[in-house]
Formats: structure tokens, C-alpha cells, sequence
């Protein structure tokens, strides 16, 4: 699986799901950085067939309206420290995965991976 980190989370996702063994890029990493339009990494996500794994609800309302990015991880903790996100995303991860493997959508909140 690949994935695109969205600006607003932690560049050290990355480091987790590479460590992970997974193709992981953060907005970060492309030319204009977390200056990046969502309509370029929306772009990127479909090129490169990359899952967008974000906080922001204008990708959540562009993939339930247009499909748009195809596939979405939703981070929906509200206020966490990075150290708590990181350590939520390492015990949630292989059923992250495992969910990713059957839906387009999943969302990743302090107590539960949902399937949408």
C-alpha cells in the first residue's frame, strides 16, 4: 500500500508506515511542501495510487461527492500530542490494513477504526 500524509498531520506518520514497510510520502515532500493545493494531492493520491490519510473534512466531503481522493484514511482524534498520534496509529495499524483491504474510506479515531 501507498500512502500521502496531508500537511496537517506529523511528518513522522511517514517514518512509521515506511517503517511498516508501506510506501508513505507527506505532503512535505513534494515541491510547493505543506503548501500543496488539495487538487495537487489529489492528483498525486491518483497517479501514484496513494491512499490520503489527513484530519481534513474537504477530502472527506471530495470522496463522499466525486470519488475524489479514491481512497481515504481519516484521522479523526481532535487535539492528540504527536507522540499519542504515532503511538494510536502503531496499535491501530494492522487493522487499519486489514479494513483498507475492503473499503474505500476508513477513519481512525481514539477508540475505534471505522469502515464507512
Amino acid at each position: 500500500m501507498k500512502f500521502i500524509v496531508d500537511a496537517q498531520l506529523p511528518k513522522r506518520l511517514t517514518r512509521i508506515l515506511k517503517a511498516k514497510g508501506y510506501d508513505a510520502i507527506h505532503t512535505l515532500d513534494l515541491p510547493k511542501r505543506n503548501r500543496t493545493p488539495d487538487e495537487e494531492i489529489l492528483e498525486v493520491a491518483k497517479k501514484e495510487a496513494r491512499i490520503v490519510v489527513t484530519k481534513d473534512a474537504d477530502f472527506v466531503n471530495s470522496h463522499t461527492l466525486f470519488g475524489k481522493p479514491e481512497r481515504l484514511l481519516l484521522i479523526s482524534t481532535g487535539n492528540i500530542s504527536n507522540p499519542d498520534l504515532e503511538a494510536l496509529l502503531l496499535s491501530a495499524l494492522s487493522q487499519v490494513i486489514l479494513a483498507l483491504g475492503t473499503s474505500n474510506f476508513i477513519e481512525l479515531t481514539r477508540a475505534n477504526v471505522i469502515v464507512h
